[in-house]
Protein backbone atom coordinates (compact mmCIF):
# COMPACT_ATOMS: atom_id res chain seq x y z
CA UNK A 1 0.00 0.00 0.00
CA UNK A 2 2.79 2.37 0.67
CA UNK A 3 4.45 1.78 -2.87
CA UNK A 4 1.25 1.98 -4.21
CA UNK A 5 0.89 5.73 -3.03
CA UNK A 6 4.53 6.91 -3.33
CA UNK A 7 4.16 5.79 -7.26
CA UNK A 8 0.68 6.57 -7.95
CA UNK A 9 -1.53 8.97 -5.66
CA UNK A 10 -1.14 11.78 -7.84
CA UNK A 11 -1.51 10.06 -10.44
CA UNK A 12 -4.88 8.39 -9.42
CA UNK A 13 -6.13 11.86 -8.25
CA UNK A 14 -5.31 13.69 -11.65
CA UNK A 15 -7.13 11.18 -13.62
CA UNK A 16 -9.95 11.22 -11.62
CA UNK A 17 -10.35 14.45 -10.89
CA UNK A 18 -9.86 15.31 -14.72
CA UNK A 19 -12.80 12.85 -15.42
CA UNK A 20 -14.89 14.59 -13.19
CA UNK A 21 -14.26 17.72 -14.51
CA UNK A 22 -14.92 17.18 -18.20
CA UNK A 23 -18.09 15.33 -17.14
CA UNK A 24 -18.89 18.66 -15.14
CA UNK A 25 -18.21 20.94 -18.52
CA UNK A 26 -20.00 18.31 -20.31
CA UNK A 27 -23.32 18.16 -18.42
CA UNK A 28 -22.86 22.34 -17.91
CA UNK A 29 -22.70 23.03 -22.37
CA UNK A 30 -25.66 20.02 -22.39
CA UNK A 31 -27.67 21.85 -20.23
CA UNK A 32 -27.30 25.54 -21.52
CA UNK A 33 -27.38 24.39 -25.21
CA UNK A 34 -30.09 21.57 -25.50
CA UNK A 35 -32.34 22.23 -22.40
CA UNK A 36 -31.52 26.11 -22.10
CA UNK A 37 -30.68 25.93 -18.38
CA UNK A 38 -27.71 26.64 -16.91
CA UNK A 39 -26.58 25.42 -13.58
CA UNK A 40 -23.98 27.66 -12.54
CA UNK A 41 -22.83 25.47 -9.32
CA UNK A 42 -21.36 23.71 -12.47
CA UNK A 43 -18.60 25.95 -13.61
CA UNK A 44 -17.77 26.64 -9.84
CA UNK A 45 -17.11 23.08 -9.27
CA UNK A 46 -15.39 22.53 -12.26
CA UNK A 47 -13.07 25.77 -11.56
CA UNK A 48 -11.84 24.34 -7.71
CA UNK A 49 -11.58 21.02 -8.99
CA UNK A 50 -8.70 22.71 -11.39
CA UNK A 51 -7.59 24.49 -9.03
CA UNK A 52 -6.55 21.12 -7.12
CA UNK A 53 -5.64 19.57 -10.18
CA UNK A 54 -2.23 22.27 -10.62
CA UNK A 55 -1.43 21.55 -7.14
CA UNK A 56 -1.06 17.94 -7.42
CA UNK A 57 0.45 18.21 -10.86
CA UNK A 58 3.02 20.24 -9.04
CA UNK A 59 3.40 17.72 -6.70
CA UNK A 60 3.27 14.78 -9.69
CA UNK A 61 5.92 17.01 -11.57
CA UNK A 62 8.39 16.92 -8.93
CA UNK A 63 8.42 13.70 -8.28
CA UNK A 64 9.32 13.12 -12.31
CA UNK A 65 12.07 15.52 -12.35
CA UNK A 66 9.46 17.54 -15.19
CA UNK A 67 9.18 21.13 -13.35
CA UNK A 68 10.77 23.29 -16.23
CA UNK A 69 14.64 24.80 -15.74
CA UNK A 70 17.12 26.49 -17.51
CA UNK A 71 20.68 23.79 -17.16
CA UNK A 72 22.62 25.40 -20.37
CA UNK A 73 24.59 27.30 -18.05
CA UNK A 74 24.57 24.21 -15.14
CA UNK A 75 25.58 21.81 -18.13
CA UNK A 76 29.08 23.59 -18.68
CA UNK A 77 30.20 23.01 -15.32
CA UNK A 78 32.22 19.82 -14.11
CA UNK A 79 30.13 17.07 -11.92
CA UNK A 80 30.63 18.19 -8.34
CA UNK A 81 29.58 21.80 -9.21
CA UNK A 82 26.60 20.40 -10.99
CA UNK A 83 25.90 18.20 -7.65
CA UNK A 84 26.10 21.44 -5.85
CA UNK A 85 23.95 23.21 -7.88
CA UNK A 86 21.02 20.74 -7.68
CA UNK A 87 21.50 20.72 -4.15
CA UNK A 88 21.13 24.65 -3.53
CA UNK A 89 18.40 24.30 -6.35
CA UNK A 90 16.17 21.38 -4.21
CA UNK A 91 17.01 23.32 -0.99
CA UNK A 92 15.55 26.66 -2.02
CA UNK A 93 12.88 25.14 -3.88
CA UNK A 94 11.60 23.14 -0.83
CA UNK A 95 12.03 26.43 1.19
CA UNK A 96 9.30 27.82 -1.27
CA UNK A 97 7.40 24.85 -1.03
CA UNK A 98 7.34 24.78 2.95
CA UNK A 99 6.90 28.27 3.12
CA UNK A 100 3.08 27.71 0.40
CA UNK A 101 2.29 25.47 3.01
CA UNK A 102 2.59 27.40 5.94
CA UNK A 103 1.38 30.64 4.83
CA UNK A 104 -1.30 28.56 2.76
CA UNK A 105 -2.49 27.38 6.04
CA UNK A 106 -2.84 30.91 7.74
CA UNK A 107 -5.20 31.85 4.63
CA UNK A 108 -6.84 28.73 5.35
CA UNK A 109 -7.59 29.81 9.29
CA UNK A 110 -8.32 32.71 8.24
CA UNK A 111 -11.13 31.87 5.88
CA UNK A 112 -12.42 29.38 8.74
CA UNK A 113 -12.60 32.35 11.07
CA UNK A 114 -14.72 34.60 8.93
CA UNK A 115 -16.57 32.01 7.34
CA UNK A 116 -16.52 33.09 3.65
CA UNK A 117 -18.59 30.70 1.73
CA UNK A 118 -18.44 30.08 -2.10
CA UNK A 119 -21.15 31.87 -4.59
CA UNK A 120 -22.85 29.50 -6.53
CA UNK A 121 -22.24 26.41 -4.04
CA UNK A 122 -22.25 27.73 -0.83
CA UNK A 123 -19.67 25.62 1.02
CA UNK A 124 -16.83 27.03 2.36
CA UNK A 125 -14.06 29.16 0.19
CA UNK A 126 -11.44 26.89 2.63
CA UNK A 127 -12.02 23.85 0.70
CA UNK A 128 -10.98 25.33 -2.33
CA UNK A 129 -7.87 27.13 -0.91
CA UNK A 130 -6.47 23.91 1.14
CA UNK A 131 -5.20 23.21 -2.10
CA UNK A 132 -2.16 25.39 -1.80
CA UNK A 133 -0.87 23.85 1.29
CA UNK A 134 -1.77 20.45 0.22
CA UNK A 135 0.38 21.04 -2.68
CA UNK A 136 2.98 22.39 -1.36
CA UNK A 137 3.31 19.67 1.72
CA UNK A 138 3.31 16.97 -1.36
CA UNK A 139 5.89 18.97 -2.72
CA UNK A 140 8.10 19.45 0.07
CA UNK A 141 7.51 15.67 0.75
CA UNK A 142 9.01 14.81 -3.01
CA UNK A 143 11.54 17.13 -2.84
CA UNK A 144 13.03 15.51 0.24
CA UNK A 145 12.64 12.16 -2.05
CA UNK A 146 14.71 14.25 -4.56
CA UNK A 147 17.17 15.13 -2.36
CA UNK A 148 17.80 12.05 -0.85
CA UNK A 149 18.02 9.99 -4.12
CA UNK A 150 20.96 13.41 -5.03
CA UNK A 151 22.73 12.83 -1.99
CA UNK A 152 22.47 8.71 -2.02
CA UNK A 153 23.44 8.38 -5.61
CA UNK A 154 26.53 10.17 -6.81
CA UNK A 155 25.99 9.88 -10.38
CA UNK A 156 22.77 10.75 -10.39
CA UNK A 157 21.67 14.77 -11.34
CA UNK A 158 17.96 15.87 -10.72
CA UNK A 159 17.72 16.90 -14.12
CA UNK A 160 14.18 17.41 -16.22
CA UNK A 161 15.88 16.74 -19.64
CA UNK A 162 16.95 13.02 -18.82
CA UNK A 163 13.30 12.53 -17.51
CA UNK A 164 14.24 10.56 -14.22
CA UNK A 165 12.19 9.29 -11.57
CA UNK A 166 11.87 8.13 -7.99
Amino acid sequence: MKKFIDERLEEILIVITMALMVLLIFYQVVSRYVFNDSMSWTEELARYIHIWQVWIAASFAVRKGKHIKVEMFKDLLPPLFRKIIDVVALGLWFFVAVTLAYVGSEVILSLIEQGQVSPAMRVPMWWAYLAIPVGGLLMSIRLIQQFILLIKNPNREYSSSEGEQL
